[in-house]
This record gives structure tokens, C-alpha cells and sequence, in this order.
């Protein structure tokens, strides 16, 4: 009678535990139900820097794209300040739920080594896809005595500390560019930082600063309207928006790899499913004409990559300014 009860119970417990699987398992297929939905409700784009930058450029481009793919409208909003950390903490705290997105450049591998104390973890955001990178091009002022790079390098080593070079500003990727150029070479130039590439390019080309690194986008209408020397460019081949100007390869500088970068980023904990969908319609958009031409048109490539191959490029490009910031002893004042 005792083995009968037994029986009985354990195949009623068995029964209970099937239900209860049963019903659990819809449960665990909901976030997949949702991310196959989506989305459901406009998608919100933050953009770390202020209207009109490149950054915001291509968020707006390729977020009209996606509109288009998703059917959803895209909201870009800009949120500068701080190094671009203000608008980056605002997307590394926000739900994780697939709409708020980040489209961000270098500066966030930077900001890592260059603030001692961040308000958000660089883990608290994954990385989604890139959207497009530029070479950075070395410019001169035209009464600088130097013709070439090789030029520009003597005369900085026979008067060290003389030479001076502009930048965007204490910390910024202009500077990093030059400093990462002057450790590989050896040189010590003085450090002039403005607030922006824009106003240090335009002193370079008044003849008040000697040389400074830009984005192609920036620089080329100054060189093909002469107002600037073209030195070297750090793309593998030359650029089509100045063919006359060297690679560094070319012009004796093989080890010299700058590009800048242009991507996109999640709050970390985003489905899976998203950032995959995601990450197919970026690569869509960034293959349209209309991007391509938007893109190209300032000297910059559109891209799109895995999210596994941009989160190993964030990963070296941390390691890589971290040892620029270090060895060249960068605070931010």
C-alpha cells in the first residue's frame, strides 16, 4: 500500500514539475519575442559632441538609413561636454532594452587613460558596429622651412622644443596623434591646444603654428585651396581627396597607423538579438549611395564591421592612447 502511495505521489510531483516547466518555458523565450519585434517605438541616437561635428554627421546619415530599414523613426540628439563623457554616461545608464544607442569616435578609447575617474565603466557599453573611419593628415604652415616630412623631422631635431603643433585642445585625438608621432620619432615639439581642430588649423595656416593632424575632412579644402602644405597622410594608399599628398609609408614613416573612427554602442546587457539586428541594418545603410557619397565627400570611408571585430579594435586602441597618455605625460588642466 506504502509503495502505491509513493508511486502515486512521485508521479503527481513529476507532473507538477512538467507543468511548471511548461510554464516557465514561455518565460524565458520573452526577451527573444520582444527583440524579434522590435522595434516598436522610435529609436533614440546620442551623439556625444555638438551639432555639426562629423560624429553627428554620420549619426544623422546613417540614422535616416535606418529609419527607412527599421520603420521606425531615429532621434539624434547631441550631448556634448566633458570630452564627450556627459553624453556617454547618459547612454551607459540608460535601459538596456534596445533604444538608446551611442555613436561615438576615438575619444572613447581615450577617456579611459586620460580621466582619472569616469562616471561610467567602458563595460557598461558593447560595441555594435563600426560606421566609418578617416586617415589623419599631417599639415604644415606654407612658410614652414620644410617641404617633405623628412624635412619637417630634421628640423625638428636640429631645434628641439621649437617647432609647435595645434591641436583640438588638451587630451584630444589631435594631440594624441601628434604626440604618438613625436614618442615613435623621438621629437619634442610645443603643445598648442585650441578649442576645436577647426580654429588651430586656421592658425597653422596663419602662419602662427607650425604644423598640426587633422581628419582628412577637415584639412583637404585647406590644402586644395593652397592655405595649407600637405606632409604626409597615414591612409595605405593616397587619399582621392589629395592625391599629392605622401603616406606616411611614402614619405619614410611606415610604422605611423593613425585613423580615426566612427561607431556605434549599446548599454551593455542589450539582447543579443538587437545588437545583431542592428548591427545588419548598419551594415545596409553604410552600403547605400547616398551614405557613401555623404561620407566621401569629407574624406571619410563608410564601414561597417561585427561587433566582435569593433570591440577587439576599442580594446587595442584603449591599449594603444593609454601608453600615448602615460609616455607623454597628459593632463587634462
Amino acid at each position: 500500500m506504502k509503495r502505491l502511495i509513493y508511486a502515486r505521489t512521485l508521479r503527481a510531483v513529476s507532473a507538477l514539475l512538467a507543468a511548471g516547466a511548461l510554464f516557465v518555458a514561455p518565460d524565458s523565450t520573452i526577451a527573444q519575442d520582444a527583440a524579434s519585434a522590435w522595434p516598436t517605438k522610435p529609436i533614440r541616437i546620442i551623439v556625444p559632441f555638438g551639432a555639426g561635428s562629423f560624429t553627428d554627421i554620420a549619426a544623422r546619415t546613417v540614422g535616416a538609413e535606418l529609419s527607412d530599414k527599421l520603420g521606425q523613426p531615429i532621434i539624434v540628439e547631441t550631448k556634448g561636454g566633458a570630452g564627450s563623457t556627459i553624453g556617454t554616461d547618459l547612454v551607459a545608464k540608460a535601459p538596456n532594452d534596445g533604444y538608446t544607442f551611442l555613436v561615438t569616435d576615438n575619444s572613447f578609447a581615450v577617456s579611459s587613460a586620460l580621466y582619472e575617474k569616469l562616471p561610467y565603466s567602458p563595460k557598461d557599453l558593447i560595441q555594435v558596429s563600426l560606421l566609418a573611419d578617416a586617415p589623419a593628415v599631417l599639415v604644415g604652415r606654407l612658410g614652414l622651412p620644410a617641404s617633405t616630412l623628412k624635412d619637417m623631422v630634421e628640423l625638428a631635431r636640429n631645434s628641439p622644443g621649437k617647432l609647435s603643433f595645434g591641436s583640438g585642445g588638451q587630451g584630444s585625438s589631435a594631440q594624441l596623434a601628434m604626440e604618438a608621432f613625436l614618442l615613435q620619432n623621438k621629437l619634442e615639439l610645443i603643445h598648442v591646444p585650441f578649442k576645436g581642430i577647426a580654429p588651430a588649423l586656421m592658425e597653422v595656416a596663419a602662419d602662427r603654428v607650425d604644423i598640426a593632424i587633422s581628419s582628412v575632412g577637415t584639412a583637404s579644402a585647406y590644402i586644395k585651396d593652397n592655405r595649407l602644405k600637405g606632409l604626409a597622410i597615414s591612409s595605405e594608399k593616397r587619399h582621392p581627396n589629395m592625391p599629392n599628398v605622401p603616406t606616411f609609408a611614402e614619405a619614410g614613416f611606415p610604422s605611423y597607423k593613425m585613423m580615426y573612427w566612427f561607431g556605434m554602442m549599446a548599454p551593455a546587457g542589450t539582447p543579443p538579438a538587437i545588437i545583431a539586428r542592428m548591427q545588419k541594418e548598419i551594415a545596409r545603410a553604410v552600403a547605400t549611395q547616398k551614405v557613401s557619397d555623404v561620407f566621401a565627400a569629407t574624406g571619410v570611408r563608410a564601414i561597417a564591421t561585427s561587433p566582435a571585430t569593433f570591440t577587439k579594435m576599442v580594446q587595442s586602441e584603449t591599449t594603444l592612447w593609454s601608453e600615448v597618455i602615460t609616455r607623454a605625460k597628459i593632463k587634462l588642466e
